[in-house]
Order: structure tokens, then C-alpha cells, then sequence
């Protein structure tokens, strides 16, 4: 938990140059993530997979855009991390 108050003052400290950052970053994960999705095949699974990394990355660009505060942006940031591999991890193997 010290490490999610760390980094979130942090985040809050420099917003809109961890936000410029953030965004290319989980975007770039985000390709990787529909990548390997993709890479499996085309079916119902697989769109389902794409649908939902793809609602998360756009949820956080969405934040950032509409300016929303910081602690919300930085919790989308965390969730489409977190989808974004656990769907690479889910594909790759």
C-alpha cells in the first residue's frame, strides 16, 4: 500500500507529464495485449479479449482527455496495466 500512496502523490505531484507519458506507454502495451490477442485466432474469445483491453485503454486516454482527477486517472492507468498483461500473459502461453 506504500507503494500505491508513493506513487499516486508522485502522480499527482507532475500529472500532466506522468499522464503524457502514461499514455503512450499503456497504449503501447495495449497494442501488445491485441496483438496477442489476435495472434490466437478470431473467434467470439478472442473478440471478447480485444473489447475489453481495448475499453480500458480508451477509459484511461478518456480520463486524461476530460481532464478528470488525479486519483481516478491514476486508478484507470493501474486497471488497463493490469488488463493489458494479464491478457498478454493469458496469450502468450
Amino acid at each position: 500500500m506504500a507503494l500505491y500512496t508513493s506513487s499516486l502523490k508522485a502522480f499527482r505531484k507532475d500529472k500532466w507529464g506522468y499522464a503524457t507519458i502514461s499514455i503512450i506507454g499503456q497504449s503501447c502495451l495495449g497494442s501488445i495485449a491485441a496483438m496477442f490477442v489476435l495472434i490466437n485466432g478470431n473467434g467470439l474469445i478472442q473478440m471478447l479479449q480485444l473489447f475489453l483491453v481495448t475499453v480500458a485503454c480508451m477509459l484511461f486516454n478518456a480520463a486524461v482527455l476530460s481532464q478528470r482527477k488525479s486519483e481516478l486517472v491514476f486508478k484507470l492507468l493501474l486497471a488497463s496495466i493490469l488488463t493489458s498483461t494479464l491478457l498478454i500473459l493469458l496469450n502468450a502461453f
